[in-house]
C-alpha cells in the first residue's frame, strides 16, 4: 500500500486531473475537521453557513468551468443518517459549483458488488482510495495507478451511476414516500 496522500497533496488531485473525477461515497458519517462547527449547529437546527465551504466550491467551480467533470454517487438510507441529511443540505452548493452528485440508496447498492469503502477515480487512470480512522476522522489516500484496480473500480463506478438518482429525482422520491 502506498503512503497516504492528505492535505495540500490531496487538493492537487483536483488540480492536476484532466477530465473526469468520480467519487463512491459508501460511508454514514465523516469525521472532517472543517465540518465539525458547521456539522454541529445543522444538528442544533441551526444555518451551518458556507464559509467553511467556500474553498471547496471555489476548487469546483474552477475546475468544471475549464470543461472538467466531477462526479459522485453517494449511498444514502431511507432515512439518511444525521450526517447525510447535513450531505442533503449542501448537495444544492455542491450543484451549483457544477459537481453532478448522485444518489443511491444503500439497498439498491447492495446488489451491485460495489465496494465497502470511499475511493476517487481520476481520468479512468488514478484511484485514490479514501482512508479514514475508526472514529471517521479522515487520514487521506492512497493512490493505486494498477491497470486491475483501476479496471474493477470503472466497473464500480458505471454500476453505481447507471443506478444512482439525480438529486432532485431523489428528492421526489424521498417526498412520495413521506
Amino acid at each position: 500500500m502506498s503512503d497516504l496522500v492528505s492535505g495540500d497533496g490531496f487538493i492537487d488531485l483536483f488540480r492536476r486531473f484532466e477530465h473526469t473525477a468520480f467519487r463512491l461515497e459508501v460511508r454514514r458519517s465523516y469525521g472532517i475537521l472543517e465540518e465539525d462547527e458547521p456539522y454541529q449547529r445543522f444538528l442544533a437546527g441551526e444555518d451551518p453557513g458556507l464559509d467553511w465551504f467556500q474553498p471547496w466550491l471555489t476548487l469546483m467551480r474552477q475546475v468544471t468551468s475549464s470543461g472538467k467533470r466531477v462526479e459522485r454517487v453517494r449511498l444514502i438510507d431511507a432515512p439518511p443518517s444525521d450526517y447525510l441529511r447535513f450531505e442533503l443540505w449542501g448537495t444544492q452548493h455542491n450543484l451549483d459549483a457544477g459537481e453532478d452528485i448522485r444518489y443511491l440508496l444503500h439497498d439498491t447498492a447492495a446488489g451491485l458488488d460495489l465496494p465497502a469503502y470511499d475511493y476517487w477515480l481520476f481520468d479512468d487512470r488514478t484511484i485514490a482510495r479514501v482512508e479514514f480512522a475508526e472514529d471517521d476522522t479522515f487520514l487521506g489516500a492512497t493512490l493505486s495507478e494498477d491497470p486491475g484496480d483501476v479496471i474493477r473500480h470503472v466497473r464500480w463506478r458505471d454500476a453505481a451511476w447507471r443506478h444512482a438518482l439525480t438529486f432532485s429525482q431523489y428528492r421526489q422520491e424521498r417526498t412520495a414516500r413521506t
